[in-house]
């Protein structure tokens, strides 16, 4: 396991079994939902969720593909013990780990699919780097990779609106998202075809959707 330690998934502004009720205020529907469509979940893929927290995107990946399995990757027990409770969970394989260290959970190069959201804005810059260059490990050669968090937050009332998003979780670590760092480390990983899907705007900020894949 990583020696490096996480933030909590809602921060400094609650337990984790507040998270979804939270979230929700941040059209997490619409994200979501454009992050699988992104996504494309196909028949017999292997699709892992890092930062997985409460499991709803897994569990929707699932619902949308079931012939696909999913592994949803976590370092807080407490959000997968969320997790575990939700309706349709069973189809989800829930484990305990790291972001930066996906080689205990998964086999390097046994991955179809990596999805991540809300996860990278919280970690610092060297962290966000680690998770990225772990997951470029774990994907098999052609597999993609969908990043949904904070990106560049481009209007004054986006940048004003991701002081909530700065307030649970501090400006070191979360900055580098709102000046729009992730495309430029994807690409540091490894990653090709690195671009800007797409971007919701929400009470909280921007959020974008990155693609990439692995040659």
């Amino acid at each position: 396991m990583s020696e490096h330690t996480f933030t909590p998934a809602l921060g400094r502004l609650g337990p984790a079994r507040y998270f979804d009720a939270v979230v929700a205020l941040a059209r997490d529907r619409l994200w979501r939902a454009l992050t699988v469509m992104y996504l494309g979940p196909r028949p017999g893929e292997v699709i892992l969720d890092v930062g997985c927290g409460t499991g709803t995107l897994a569990v929707l990946l699932s619902r949308v593909e079931p012939r696909a399995r999913i592994i949803g990757v976590d370092p807080d027990p407490d959000v997968l013990a969320v997790a575990e409770s939700k309706a349709g969970a069973s189809g989800v394989d829930w484990r305990v780990g790291m972001g930066d260290a996906l080689g205990e959970s998964v086999e390097a190069e046994s991955v179809d699919a990596i999805v991540s959201s809300l996860v990278l804005h919280q970690c610092p810059t060297a962290m966000k780097r680690a998770v990225l260059e772990s997951a470029f490990r774990t994907l098999r050669p052609g597999g993609r990779l969908v990043i949904t968090d904070y990106g560049r937050q481009r209007t004054k009332l986006m940048r004003a609106a991701f002081r909530i998003v700065q307030c649970a979780d501090g400006k070191t670590d979360t900055q580098p998202n709102a000046d729009g760092i992730l495309p430029m480390l994807m690409s540091e990983a490894g990653f090709c075809d690195v671009h800007e899907a797409d971007v919701v705007s929400t009470i909280s900020g921007s959020i974008s959707i990155y693609l990439a894949r692995k040659n």
